[in-house]
């Protein structure tokens, strides 16, 4: 595997939110990416022209995280309060807002007809997609679910947990497979997939990064800790050869996914960066922009040189 990427530079940089930035997600169009946060906004942002952002709804509530679903012209987002929204974009009354999770929403994922929910209860949720309602909950650990995944296949979900465990489930039985313990201490909050779904990426409070398979052997750690804070969030590159973290320690860095050589650091002196936390990442098959967004109240858009 060449490690060929090139290097990332900042390319615009977005205000507009009040609060921390909490989560990314695709937008609806190919060219748009949406973000959440501490003040209850989701705001669309065209990659083209992106500033400013237009706020497509308002919840009164902080938002965790984000789930975009073009094909629908629906937004999924969960609250601190535990709430999941699913707003119809194109029928704002056909918006609905659940109290679902007793605790936080943390994290959603979806493939086909199937979205799930993970909450600071320790439940993982499926939902129906069409009918937009639970179908089942699944209480996995006793701590909260920080972090969902589901393979390519929608085969298996993989979720992160404040335990410290990565848990594999069967996304149509609710079933659990197999529990990886102690996989970050003491809390997972980043998962990824590989391209094919044989592997998993993780990262976590104690600012590891880390690679299973499906059985729960771990395939490789650094020898020295990925980020100097907490690993946020992984992203993958559109093409499944790179890897993006995001850290507490304001750092953004780029890997290769095949063997986890770093190549880039983007950094807050040096590359003009986030000067808070940064929280969130999502990597974009429009002209491969890698956006991060950060307690700093403002998101980043990098671009390749």
């Amino acid at each position: 595997m060449s490690d060929s990427l090139p290097r990332f530079t900042l390319l615009h940089r977005l205000t507009g939110h009040e609060g921390a930035v909490f989560a990314l997600s695709g937008g609806l169009q190919p060219n748009a990416v949406l973000s959440a946060g501490s003040d209850g906004w989701i705001v669309e942002w065209d990659l083209e022209n992106p500033d400013p952002g237009r706020v497509i709804a308002r919840v009164n509530s902080r938002l965790y995280t984000l789930l975009g679903l073009s094909d629908d012209r629906l937004v999924l987002a969960g609250d601190m309060a535990g709430g999941v929204h699913w707003i119809d974009i194109g029928h704002p009354d056909s918006s609905r807002h659940i109290d679902h999770h007793r605790k936080g929403t943390y994290s959603l994922a979806v493939h086909g007809g199937m979205v799930f929910s993970g909450g600071g209860d320790g439940m993982v949720t499926r939902w129906s997609r069409q009918e937009r309602r639970s179908d089942e909950s699944f209480l996995i650990s006793h701590r909260s679910v920080r972090c969902l995944a589901l393979s390519p296949d929608g085969e298996t979900l993989a979720a992160g947990c404040s335990d410290g465990s990565i848990c594999l489930i069967d996304p149509l039985r609710m079933a659990l497979r197999h529990r990886i313990r102690d996989a970050h201490l003491p809390s997972v909050f980043s998962l990824r997939f590989d391209p094919l779904g044989q592997r998993l990426w993780s990262g976590g409070r104690d600012a590891q990064m880390r690679c299973w398979d499906l059985e729960g052997t771990c395939l490789y750690e650094p020898a020295s800790a990925a980020h100097w804070y907490t690993i946020n969030a992984i992203a993958r590159s559109p093409d499944g050869n790179y890897l993006a973290t995001a850290s507490r320690d304001k750092s953004i860095r780029l890997w290769r996914e095949f063997d986890g050589q770093l190549l880039q650091a983007l950094d807050t002196v040096r590359d003009q960066g986030h000067r808070h936390s940064v929280n969130a990442l999502h990597w974009s098959a429009y002209n491969n922009l890698l956006v991060s967004a950060s307690d700093d109240r403002t998101l980043c858009i990098w671009t390749p040189e």
